[in-house]
């Protein structure tokens, strides 16, 4: 993989929150900005990044459903996650003040994430298309009675003022994204380090085969911390399914759950076995 140049692509314009997460989680690399998921994603399959950062699901909007139905298109494997609590920033040009600003651009996910705040400054709220590109529009226009919503790096990359800090109306909103490449990745089981495997399969068209497919998970002791289902055509004849377990493949437990998935389940993929990401524990809240 390090051959590949050293490049993460992600979706968005520069100074969005997945730009930030890349920051992140790879600074050695140069973050990529792509129009849409799948140009993030086809960079990686075709050599030309190394990693991609794409956003699989959040606490208070719920899951990507794009990623889903991109994924089974793809080779690509999953080595790694990564969690980044969502800390919406107020932006101002130089200059601008709370008695000079009069509306505020954001996504229109970020403004409903700020409307109590918005309301209490007597803002009027505008639609655009993401918050980076609100931050950079604003920018361009210099107007001291226009506010963005946006991350603290998209202040820095346009040179705005950021006049309020954490200007979400409730904390703990969280994107999960996931870190992919294009050659697997399978860590060396290791004793005292918690993993997670992300497993894709299309149950079989027996009675009570999900739950037959689940079951060996169940038997052997294997906690199950997210299962989620979408068409895998656009004929609405195969259900597939998207499954995240605690543990590694070689670990004895989990060799006899994917046998018995393996039984049950056509098509089954493991798109990648990573380390189990700090978030999930801090402050002593597992996120299951």
């Amino acid at each position: 993989m390090t051959n590949l140049p050293a490049i993460i692509a992600y979706q968005g314009v520069p100074g969005a929150y997945s730009h930030l997460s890349c920051r992140k989680a790879h600074p050695e690399l140069e973050a990529y900005a792509c129009t849409t998921f799948a140009d993030a994603m086809f960079m990686v399959e075709r050599g030309q990044a190394r990693l991609a950062m794409i956003p699989l699901e959040n606490s208070t909007a719920g899951r990507v459903e794009e990623i889903y139905r991109l994924m089974p298109k793809t080779k690509l494997h999953i080595v790694g996650e990564h969690f980044e609590p969502v800390n919406h920033c107020l932006l101002v040009p130089k200059g601008g003040t709370e008695e000079t600003v009069k509306t505020v651009t954001s996504h229109p996910q970020a403004l409903a994430q700020c409307d109590e705040h918005i309301n209490e400054m007597g803002l009027e709220p505008i639609a655009s298309l993401d918050t980076a590109g609100a931050a950079e529009e604003i920018s361009q226009s210099n107007d001291p009675t226009r506010a963005a919503i946006a991350s603290s790096l998209a202040a820095e990359l346009y040179d705005l003022s950021i006049l309020k800090e954490n200007f979400q109306d409730k904390t703990g909103n969280t994107t999960r994204f996931m870190i992919l490449a294009r050659d697997s990745h399978m860590p060396k089981l290791e004793q005292n380090v918690r993993f997670m495997t992300s497993i894709m399969f299309t149950v079989r068209n027996i009675p009570a085969a999900l739950y037959k497919a689940l079951g060996g998970f169940s038997t052997n002791g294997v906690n199950m911390l997210k299962l989620e289902s979408y068409m895998a055509s656009d004929s609405m004849t195969a259900t597939s399914f998207h499954l995240d377990v605690e543990g590694h493949p070689e670990e004895k437990a989990m060799k006899y759950a994917l046998q018995e998935l393996d039984f049950f389940a056509k098509e089954v993929r493991i798109m990648g076995t990573y380390e189990w990401h700090p978030f999930r524990t801090e402050s002593g809240q597992i996120i299951e």
